[in-house]
């Protein structure tokens, strides 16, 4: 796992993904489902990079909040095999007040070419499920990550 500077992306943590038998479908391409599986993974890492544990976050019982997944969208672009390895880089495509949406771009690691691009929007939550705020420790972390401000 590396934090990089993306000139698509901005800054972005990179995380290889070695594809496994069980990720894949009786034709021994990686399944659909198995790409969320992947995001959430790169979810993991991209916390763990910014000296957060995750699992502090997912769901916190003391604090009284979680971050569930509200949204998750992914498009396949070419199919990728059992045994390949693909680099996933995890950005942030909008982060406010309660709301963090992930970027997910996969990459054949052997050639260089997108070979998947998803999102996932997590909501944080109160112990009522109600949105709140996010926790201050999460926002301030994600500031150095969060994309430039566009104006027109």
């Amino acid at each position: 796992m590396v934090a990089l500077v993306d000139p698509q992306l901005g800054k972005c943590v990179e995380v290889p993904i070695t594809v496994r038998f069980g990720d894949t479908d009786p034709y021994g391409v990686v399944y659909f489902a198995s790409y969320f599986r992947y995001c959430h993974h790169g979810i993991e890492e991209f916390f763990k990079h910014l000296g957060l544990a995750p699992e502090s976050l997912f769901r916190n019982q003391e604090e009284g909040f979680g971050l569930p997944i509200v949204g998750a969208s992914c498009d396949f672009y070419k199919p990728v095999w059992y045994g390949e390895t693909l680099r996933l880089n995890v950005s942030i495509v909008q982060a406010r007040k309660k709301v963090i949406t992930f970027g997910f771009h996969f990459f054949d690691d052997r050639q260089e070419e997108l070979v998947a691009r998803g999102q996932a929007t997590m909501v944080a939550i109160d112990k009522e499920w109600h949105s709140r705020s996010l926790p201050d420790r999460l926002s301030n972390a994600l500031e150095p990550f969060l994309p430039p401000v566009q104006t027109s």
